[in-house]
């Protein structure tokens, strides 16, 4: 559930989304992803997420440090899961927008943030030669043309070996507020992704809410959470939820995004959710979950060829 710039192995993928309110900027949206992390390129590489936010800078990127398990711990909590199938908060700086590119440090990543993809080219010479990747001029040209509008971070690594960071959570003023949109668009080659082709897909999706939730849909089984001391004192308290629910996805569907209505959210209906492209383009319903297979036990021993 992600797109390299370069060849690459991600693993244990887990992608949540939220809603929060602040004192200082109201409803926020939240995005968190996790991952374990192989670069298979002979360079350095890159991973990129397009986020449908406005006015975003580095201190959109909160500090998980002393919050690494908030993901991990989201997915024990719903574990069998309800379905089967920062730094403190700041924003635009005062008196007008961010600048279009922002390069910063954050966790193992530079992150090049940009209002429009057709700006990192430019960018890259910023970034650190050993994390600087090639320009891929074929995808960035996909997202300026895809996603017109979103913001784009690409999150540039160097690690030959697989590498769990600390979850990735930033927050965005989001350009829908009545949905939660995710990005979910697969292509690990370092090619462009072909949006709407069957991708193999394997990984968590949680959505969270600060607000009551009811006792319906797949909320009647939601867990409670409890966050740990150092948690609810680090940069990333103001951005956790108090409730969740989530699943597994697992197996073969459309490339593209993961979205869900705020009202389908709060009801709890989590078979609303929905695979889209750009633009929020339905891609079709997710294919119906199979029955798992009866146990039919051996009526008799076979002879292994090669022995036990």
């Amino acid at each position: 559930m992600c797109v390299s710039a370069a060849p690459a192995r991600f693993a244990d993928t887990i992608l949540y989304h939220g809603r929060v309110r602040r004192p200082e900027h109201g409803l926020v949206h939240v995005l968190g992803y996790q991952n374990v992390a192989a670069n298979h390129a002979t360079g350095p590489n890159a991973m990129l997420l397009h986020l449908p936010g406005v006015g975003m800078t580095q201190d959109n990127f909160v500090d998980t440090s002393g919050a690494r398990h908030i993901l991990r711990n989201m997915v024990h909590a719903l574990d069998p899961p309800t379905r089967s199938y920062g730094a403190a908060p700041g924003g635009a700086p005062a008196g007008g927008a961010p600048p279009p590119v922002q390069v910063f440090e954050h966790d193992i990543y530079t992150v090049v943030l940009a209002t429009d993809a057709s700006l990192i080219p430019d960018a890259l010479r910023l970034v650190p030669e050993h994390r600087r990747i090639p320009v891929n001029r074929p995808l960035f040209d996909f997202y300026a043309r895809s996603y017109p509008g979103h913001a784009i971070a690409l999150c540039c690594f160097d690690n030959r070996d697989a590498v769990r960071s600390d979850p990735l959570l930033l927050w965005y003023v989001p350009r829908h507020p009545d949905r939660l949109e995710l990005p979910a668009v697969d292509c690990h080659t370092g090619g462009v992704p072909q949006i709407g082709a069957p991708v193999w897909t394997d990984h968590w999706v949680i959505l969270g809410t600060d607000e009551p939730v009811p006792a319906s849909g797949a909320w009647r089984s939601s867990p409670p959470l409890v966050w740990l001391e150092a948690e609810r004192q680090s940069p990333a308290a103001p951005f956790l939820p108090r409730a969740v629910v989530g699943r597994t996805y697992r197996g073969s569907f459309p490339n593209g995004d993961f979205m869900i209505s705020q009202a389908d959210l709060m009801a709890g209906r989590m078979e609303a959710m929905s695979r889209v492209g750009p633009g929020g383009e339905p891609l079709g319903p997710f294919p119906p979950r199979p029955a798992p297979p009866s146990y039919d036990p051996p009526r008799r021993r076979h002879r292994w060829p090669f022995g036990r």
